[in-house]
């Protein structure tokens, strides 16, 4: 499996769409306006997409693994702030349920990739 750009890759796909998500459930009502809490969540999933990129450009997989480790560590605080967001009643449980699931998807295809990286010990993309 190789890759020649981040672009290409389909966790950096989904970590973006789930950027997404997350602005527009951040965007409104009282989560608007608890600065703490959406912007810590907002840094996090920015984090997910930024840190798959940064790896991906070292250009070496023990980096790129190390990354995707950071990466799937910065899933779990987004989900755990999602549980905070739907407990005090910011998302309804159909936007937490519905977002929740993306992130568990996104964190087992990293988890995956992770797993195949390492089992196979070579680069990913082309020089």
């Amino acid at each position: 499996m190789k890759f020649k750009k981040f672009e290409e890759l389909p966790i950096w796909k989904l970590a973006l769409k789930i950027t997404k998500i997350i602005y527009d459930l951040t965007a409104k009502g009282k989560f608007s306006k608890d600065f703490n809490l959406r912007d810590q969540i907002r840094r996090a999933i920015i984090s997910v997409s930024s840190n798959i990129v940064e790896g991906f450009e070292k250009n070496n997989n023990n980096e790129f693994i190390r990354y995707l480790k950071i990466t799937k560590g910065s899933v779990g605080e987004v989900r755990n702030q999602l549980y905070i967001a739907l407990s005090i009643n910011y998302i309804t449980t159909k936007e937490f349920e519905e977002t929740n699931k993306m992130l568990e998807d996104l964190a087992n295809q990293i988890g995956g990739f992770i797993g195949y990286l390492q089992k196979h010990r070579k680069q990913i993309r082309n020089p």
